[in-house]
């Protein structure tokens, strides 16, 4: 459980997908950096959110002003990220002369349609080839009602547009054959997001008409973003679940290649369980074949949906021993993980040097049989409730410990290779180091400031809450109350704080 998001509305925005050499085709994308809040250090396409702008620039063979205005986004996004320029004209300039004008427009000194009239550009519907539309998951921090364009790169005057990224929002961008693409996420490489990972796959197979296949493969399923294999054999499934408000989805994981496990499917809902079916029976129809359910820990949100799966594939239902447990009166448990113990999968059967290999860690603190999984292979690590992809985690006792909560998140961070967290709740963190420091940190900055309060005379912990989580709305105060205990009990178990009543005073 985790103080969560609340669903958003999407923003309109617009990606290109910027093509060269046609005999022998090669895509441009970007990093994104590491410091953005959204999707940091992904793979993607040159993009962004519209501007009212937009719909000021002319658009030739477009009639419909919001389908204008979204080409104009796209084209304008390319030119200021990537320094390319798609319109009529472009050919009389140098590519000197496009460097300045992008200079001049990205800080600030005109504008783009103002620059457009200036050097006699036209925009024209026809350069562009529309994709198909993406809209994020409802479980979204942030969500986009993202239109996708592809386009040829165009000639300058010296001959091909080059491009180049700016360091800033973007780290670096590359072209590359689209097999190249996905043979670094296969490899664990990188991180993409289903809009980038599923054009290129269709262009694996000829860019002419890819638009269209993969229109045709996005109208087959019954829901586009109920499979997101963000990293090769680690699919994320996000599914509503009766967990602590505001938050809204649990993310239950399938994980490998011709074997695979389940990861913590949540959801007591009948239509979520059923959503869960047809990725299931989807993955199955590529020669996946299931071998058993993993649960996390004991919380409702982790579980909802175990028995469901349990009976429908007659899987066993693995956990640790503190968790088989507590939840014996609802859910049986057939195999119990051991900390350390490596849950070994068969990966492609066209690779034989991709194997998955899930190394089950011991984490309590936020339950006490909360387990972790590091798949070794890729570095990537599913943290449960352990760590969450956004805001922080309650720890609440008797079940919540504090002092074991912070070695749980010592212990990860000595892991080698770590790259990637895949959370229970929100979105995949790329710097996983970075954010369990980030974690250690915040509950050293949070005791702290408890030890203030105490200094001046013993407090209760509702005063305490009152005067400590002035960043946190009142109607979440009960919960920050269990933060508090979780961290007197510590600050009490080192002799650092006795307690008279409900008054908590220092030592």
């Amino acid at each position: 459980m985790t103080d969560s998001i609340k669903a958003v509305t999407p923003k309109d925005a617009a990606a290109m997908i910027l093509l060269r050499d046609p005999d022998d085709p090669k895509v441009f994308w970007v990093k994104r950096s590491m410091k953005l809040s959204f999707m940091g250090g992904w793979q993607a396409f040159p993009g962004g959110q519209r501007d009212a702008g937009d719909y000021a620039v002319p658009v030739l063979n477009c009639d419909d002003a919001e389908a204008a205005a979204m080409r104009v986004c796209a084209i304008r996004e390319v030119f200021e990220e990537v320094g390319v320029l798609i319109a009529r004209g472009v050919e009389k300039l140098s590519a000197e002369r496009l460097r300045l004008l992008r200079e001049d427009f990205n800080d600030g000194r005109i504008g783009f349609a103002a620059m457009l009239e200036q050097e006699g550009l036209l925009i024209d519907a026809a350069l562009l080839i529309e994709a198909p539309r993406w809209v994020t998951p409802a479980s979204s921090p942030k969500r986009f009602n993202t239109f996708f364009f592809a386009a040829w790169l165009p000639d300058c005057l010296d001959g091909p547009q080059p491009a180049d990224v700016i360091p800033g929002e973007l780290e670096s961008g590359e072209w590359l054959r689209p097999r190249e693409a996905i043979g670094k996420w296969r490899r664990g490489e990188i991180l993409i997001a289903p809009p980038i990972l599923r054009p290129l796959q269709e262009m694996m197979n000829g860019v002419t008409g890819f638009t269209e296949r993969l229109q045709r493969a996005m109208n087959a399923e019954r829901d586009v973003h109920l499979r997101l294999e963000f990293r090769y054999g680690i699919v994320m499934c996000s599914l509503r679940t009766p967990t602590q408000p505001p938050a809204t989805h649990t993310n239950c994981f399938i994980i490998g290649g011709e074997e695979t496990v389940v990861v913590d499917p949540g959801s007591p809902d009948e239509d979520e369980q059923e959503k869960l079916d047809h990725l299931l029976a989807e993955l199955q129809s590529e020669g996946r074949q299931l071998r058993e359910i993993i649960i996390t820990h004991l919380h409702p949100d982790h579980i909802g949906g175990v028995n469901h799966l349990a009976e429908k594939y007659k899987l066993p239902v693995a956990a640790h021993r503190l968790t088989a447990e507590a939840i014996a009166d609802s859910v049986k448990v057939d195999r119990l993980i051991e900390d350390n113990e490596v849950i070994e999968l068969k990966g492609a059967p066209d690779d034989p040097d991709i194997n998955f290999r899930l190394r089950a860690l011991w984490s309590p603190g936020h339950a006490r049989g909360h387990l972790s999984f590091y798949e070794e292979r890729t570095g990537s690590l599913l943290t449960g409730d352990c760590i969450v992809g956004m805001g922080t985690v309650v720890i609440a006792p008797p079940e919540g410990n504090m002092v074991d909560y912070l070695a749980s998140l010592h212990r990860l961070l000595e892991l080698p290779r770590l790259s990637a967290i895949f959370p229970a709740h929100g979105q995949v963190v790329v710097d996983a180091r970075s954010k369990i420091q980030e974690y250690i940190r915040h509950r050293h900055e949070r005791e702290g400031l408890i030890v203030n309060v105490l200094t001046a005379h013993p407090q209760s912990i509702p005063d305490i809450v009152k005067t400590v989580y002035t960043d946190v709305p009142e109607s979440r105060h009960q919960l920050a109350a269990l933060s508090v205990l979780a961290h007197l009990e510590k600050l009490e178990a080192e002799g650092r704080v006795q307690r008279d009543g409900e008054l908590f005073a220092l030592v």
